[in-house]
């Protein structure tokens, strides 16, 4: 859930110490890794191909 759609005000404080932890944790996980980590697209078929092999794609074809 997006911070925006948090619906009290306790949900949005939770939504947004989340999404810093995630930060903090991808920030520490580049530093380790010495490079950047892929965004958007790339980061989906890099996560996709990790789990199993098959891109995204070879998934829906099967």
């Amino acid at each position: 859930m997006g911070i925006e759609q948090a619906p009290t005000k306790q949900g949005k404080e939770s939504a947004r110490g989340l999404r810093k932890a995630a930060a903090a944790e991808e920030r520490k996980v580049e530093a380790e890794k010495g490079s950047e980590l892929p965004k958007g697209a790339d980061r989906f078929e890099e996560r996709s191909r990790s789990s199993d092999g098959k891109s995204a794609g070879e998934k829906q074809r099967d």
